[in-house]
């Protein structure tokens, strides 16, 4: 000890080496060069990231610079270095967030997310805001939702809350008007639940005022178990907002209530008739993820998350791989002041993970797209041409003259969303041609 301890003051440099070199020895995965896979992966995945942007994806040659960790996580992708981040989770004050929508796009651009998945519980309301937002941050926004869905085993196991994500193209739900309707009564349901949470609490001589929560979940916001959580913080009923769910609130708890959420399976059913994907949310929090994993497999699941901000968990891959199901994640950011939840852009998805994604996911966005422009070539109505627009009105119709509104309209659409190659197709053509044939004064085209 004593001859060690001379030996690095006598040569500081030469022991400072050792511990650097032994360091790394202990520390951290490898970093190696992408596979040829990863490769035309990462080639697939930016040019569908940048598909709407000016200037053109990172090259081959430069993906094929780039390293992985050895779970495949791309390290330095992108342009001048940078990370093509994906989150596909995310959550705005439109639901249980903290943070409005342009806000939340604001904090993703600055922790270098390019695709931002909206996924507010049981309401789409917050796409808008967060699509225009987008446009100037330079990122890529996938409408989505999580709705809240009840799994009724068969046996007499007991019922258990399930988070199902659905994710849609830019054009959002084909046949909107079902999803909307389901939505809607979940909604619903929200307000009648958190009246009868309020009034089990008062029973527990833990009195809250309806008027409070409603206060805190905002004008025209459905009130969650969060919002009442924050009323009892605020009232010095408890600490904090976790100690709110683990002492009262808890699926089951003493003043747990349930709304009016549909079977998971109807759910998950409901997003594939819409032209969306449907995945598991947080699986890791059910009580018996194999039966509800395998009942949702048969009504058309795509996915379920697998990977987490520390990492991925094995036992949730495992079950992916063996209903061939798409291995996804998110950072399921609400925006909360002092927690210790994920952040935006923490989840480290695969770069191979990402092409499946998009491999499953765009041949239904296409359908849907095209399901929603057929719609509108066979009855130009205001109503058709706002489900088209919704999400993104002002870039979609900025700079479409008159006459040839019909044409620029389902090119400046696809251009969005799908690759040429995606676009050239005969059905396309052929709603083309009948768009061909609507016209639009200039006072419609500038007052949207």
């Amino acid at each position: 000890m004593v001859d060690d301890a001379f030996a690095s003051k006598e040569n500081p440099k030469k022991a400072k080496d050792k511990k650097k070199k032994n360091k790394k020895k202990k520390g951290g995965s490898s970093k190696k060069k992408m596979t040829a896979e990863q490769t035309l992966a990462f080639k697939a995945v930016t040019e569908w990231v940048y598909l709407d942007q000016q200037s053109s994806p990172p090259s081959v040659s430069s993906a094929s610079a780039c390293v992985v960790d050895d779970f495949g996580v791309q390290k330095t992708m992108g342009r001048g270095g940078e990370k093509v981040i994906f989150d596909l989770h995310s959550h705005s004050k439109c639901s249980d967030g903290f943070l409005f929508p342009s806000k939340l796009v604001e904090r993703a651009h600055g922790n270098g997310v390019k695709v931002l998945a909206l996924t507010d519980h049981d309401t789409m309301a917050g796409i808008p805001e967060a699509m225009e937002a987008a446009q100037r941050f330079g990122i890529k926004i996938i409408p989505g939702v999580e709705i809240s869905c009840i799994y009724s085993p068969r046996n007499t196991e007991a019922e258990e809350p399930v988070h199902i994500l659905a994710y849609y193209s830019s054009c959002g739900p084909a046949n909107s008007e079902d999803l909307e309707k389901l939505l809607a009564n979940i909604r619903d349901g929200r307000y009648l639940r958190a009246k009868d949470m309020i009034l089990k609490l008062n029973k527990l001589n833990l009195p809250l005022k309806w008027e409070h929560v409603a206060r805190i979940a905002g004008k025209g916001v459905a009130p969650g178990r969060v919002h009442v959580a924050q009323a009892m913080v605020e009232a010095g009923h408890v600490e904090n907002l976790k100690q709110a769910f683990a002492k009262y609130l808890y699926d089951g708890g003493p003043a747990y209530s349930r709304g009016s959420e549909p079977l998971a399976e109807e759910a998950v059913q409901l997003i594939c008739q819409t032209g969306g994907l449907a995945v598991l949310a947080h699986p890791w929090a059910l009580k018996n993820p194999v039966a509800v994993i395998r009942r949702l497999k048969d009504a058309g699941l795509h996915g379920l998350e697998v990977y987490r901000s520390d990492g991925k968990l094995a036992v949730y891959s495992d079950l992916a791989d063996v209903y061939d199901l798409l291995k996804l994640g998110g950072s399921d950011f609400h925006g909360r002041v002092r927690n210790s939840e994920s952040e935006l852009g923490s989840v480290n998805l695969p770069v191979l993970a990402l092409h499946e994604f998009l491999k499953v996911a765009r041949p239904i966005w296409c359908s849907a797209i095209r399901n929603i422009l057929e719609k509108y070539a066979e009855e130009p109505s205001d109503a058709n041409l706002e489900r088209i627009t919704r999400y993104g009105r002002t870039k979609i119709l900025k700079g479409i003259s008159p006459s040839s509104y019909g044409t620029s309209l389902i090119d400046r659409c696809l251009s969005l969303w799908l690759t040429n190659e995606e676009r050239q197709n005969s059905e396309f053509d052929a709603i083309k041609l009948k768009l061909s044939q609507i016209s639009i004064n200039q006072g419609e085209l500038q007052s949207s």
